[in-house]
């Protein structure tokens, strides 16, 4: 499992300069809807609007619908849907009983 950093921008026209300058590398993945830096074995996503207040970790899973079923029988409950942020990679939220936000992030297989 690996934390994936920040996710949390108003403006990503305004943001990734920011966080391109402070990583030193040019972003991997590069969209109005989601920019992603891979540095130092991390992945550092930027996601415009998303009503988060910080960083988000994302654990990654082989089956993101099962572990959303096997989260939510558990208590949580899903804040995002899965969704796909390009090239097959599916990521989605759910909030656990106290309202802490946890990521799962699925690869394409």
């Amino acid at each position: 499992m690996t934390n994936q950093g920040i996710r949390t921008v108003t403006d990503l026209e305004k943001a990734k300069p920011v966080y391109t300058a402070l990583l030193g590398v040019e972003p991997t993945a590069d969209s109005p809807y989601y920019v992603g830096y891979d540095v130092a074995g991390q992945h550092v996503g930027l996601v415009p609007n998303s009503g988060m207040t910080g960083p988000v970790a994302y654990w990654h899973v082989d089956d993101i619908e099962a572990s959303l079923a096997a989260v939510t029988t558990a208590g949580g409950t899903v804040t995002q849907p899965p969704t796909d942020v390009g090239g097959g990679r599916r990521t989605a939220t759910v909030a656990d009983p106290d309202g802490n936000v946890l990521g799962l992030l699925q690869d394409p297989r």
